[in-house]
């Protein structure tokens, strides 16, 4: 089994070599910007996939291609029409940085890139899987500026989704029966969440307004313990699985 951080290597190398289409044009280079950071997503896919009997590289197109959905939304949410933010990992975010409309394009252009990359394959569900996370995670967004909705539901659509696809497509990828998939989707759906409480806790806001300190740092403890429980549901080695668990319930950044 591949260690996280060999797992995040191969995703980060093959994202700086990857292709884009040769009609992006001078495009590229404000969609290499928008990619990066901590790559969780992708390497959930690659050692769900390990986990289930796939050499990594297997289902290396479907954990790009759900990093590339996952940067599109973030240009998006950044933009000034959604939640005008100016910082983005460090550095300003692609419309602070190339200009809105650029962004918009660098936005469309990433999600179209994702797809392309999922029609290689001649496997129908995992770009059926991704297709819907894709949704759920527009209509979370779109329930979140909406109001008036349970922060835990907004956040099973606008961050859940995203966690439960890569390991959907590893799923999918390795041929398990959908009779045996509950526990690993239940698995991906409290890392999202756990990874949104911790998100909180370090911004000081959302779950934190509402519970407090304590209570939000309960519930990720509560996140972190059945994604444990469900990865003890499956008859696999997950010990990399296990470390991406606590990775995200102990990250301070």
């Amino acid at each position: 089994m591949r260690t996280v951080d060999k797992l995040r290597t191969l995703v980060a190398d093959a994202l700086g070599e990857l292709d884009l289409a040769a009609e992006l044009g001078s495009l590229a280079e404000p969609m290499r910007y928008a990619v990066g950071g901590k790559l969780i997503r992708p390497v959930l896919c690659l050692a769900t996939a390990e986990a289930l009997g796939l050499e990594p590289e297997e289902a290396l197109p479907a954990a790009l291609a759900v990093e590339l959905v996952h940067s599109f939304s973030l240009v998006h949410d950044d933009l000034p029409a959604l939640d005008d933010d100016e910082r983005r990992r460090g550095k300003p975010t692609v419309h602070a940085e190339f200009g809105e409309r650029t962004a918009i394009l660098v936005g469309d252009a990433l999600l179209t890139e994702a797809f392309r990359l999922m029609a290689e394959s001649d496997r129908p569900e995992p770009v059926r899987e991704l297709s819907v996370a894709t949704l759920r995670m527009i209509g979370g967004q779109h329930l979140d500026f909406e109001g008036g909705a349970r922060r835990e539901d907004v956040h099973r659509l606008k961050t859940g989704a995203l966690f439960e696809a890569p390991v959907a497509c590893a799923l999918a990828l390795a041929e398990v029966a959908q009779a045996e998939r509950r526990p690993w989707l239940a698995f991906a759906t409290e890392v999202g969440l756990l990874f949104q409480v911790v998100d909180d806790i370090l911004d000081a806001d959302g779950f934190v307004d509402e519970r407090g300190p304590e209570g939000a740092r309960a519930l990720a403890e509560e996140h972190a313990a059945r994604a444990h429980a469900f990865l003890e549901e499956v008859d696999v080695e997950t010990s990399v699985l296990a470390t991406i668990v606590d990775a995200v319930a102990t990250r301070t950044v």
